[in-house]
C-alpha cells in the first residue's frame, strides 16, 4: 500500500482536512465539489469554460490504478466534502514523468491546502518511479504560480497566456 493512504492534516488556519486517494466511489461528492466551484476556479483548472462534468469525465477522475494515474483528495472534517484534489497522469508507460493538476476550492484558497495535496501527491509519484511532475496553467493563475514558486519549480511561458512549469522530484 501507499505512504498516502489516509493522513489528517491541520492547515495553518487551524482547519482539519483528510488527505487519502480518490476512490470510484467519491463520483457524487466529486461531482458536488465541481459543482461548488466558481466559474473562475473551473476555468482555471480546466483551462476552459466547463459547465459540468459528464458520467465519462467522472469515472476517467475516480476509477484510476493508482500507479499511472493517481489523485488525492482532501476532505473537510467538519462537513465531510471534497474541498481540493491533486492527481498526476504519466504522461506514456514506465515513464518517469507525469502531468499534474491542482483544484482547490474558492473558499479553501490560501490556506495551505494547495501545498498540502502538491506535497502529498509527489510523494506517491516518487514511489510509482516519477521524477517530473509537468502541468500547463494560466499565466494568471497567481495562487498556482505562488505555489510553484514556492516549490521551486522551473517555468516559462507559452504562447496564449499559459504558463508550463516542472517539478523536479529528484
Amino acid at each position: 500500500m501507499t505512504s498516502v493512504q489516509r493522513r489528517r492534516t491541520r492547515l495553518r488556519d487551524g482547519a482539519s482536512v483528510v488527505v487519502r486517494p480518490i476512490r470510484a466511489s467519491d463520483k457524487a461528492r466529486l461531482n458536488a465539489a465541481f459543482d461548488r466551484l466558481s466559474a473562475g476556479a473551473r476555468h482555471m483548472r480546466f483551462l476552459s469554460s466547463k459547465t459540468r462534468l459528464t458520467d465519462a469525465e467522472l469515472a476517467y477522475l475516480t476509477e484510476l490504478d493508482h500507479t499511472d494515474h493517481e489523485a488525492l483528495v482532501a476532505i473537510d472534517v467538519a462537513t465531510d466534502r471534497i474541498v481540493g484534489v491533486a492527481r498526476y497522469v504519466r504522461l506514456w508507460p514506465r515513464s518517469d514523468r507525469a502531468e499534474t493538476a491542482v483544484a482547490v476550492a474558492d473558499e479553501w484558497q490560501g490556506r495551505g491546502l494547495g501545498t498540502v495535496l502538491l506535497t502529498r501527491l509527489a510523494e506517491r509519484a516518487r514511489e510509482e518511479g516519477i521524477r517530473r511532475l509537468e502541468g500547463t496553467a494560466f499565466a494568471n493563475n497567481r495562487a498556482l504560480i505562488a505555489l510553484i514558486t514556492r516549490l521551486r519549480a522551473a517555468q516559462s511561458k507559452r504562447a496564449h497566456g499559459t504558463l508550463e512549469f516542472v517539478i523536479e522530484l529528484g
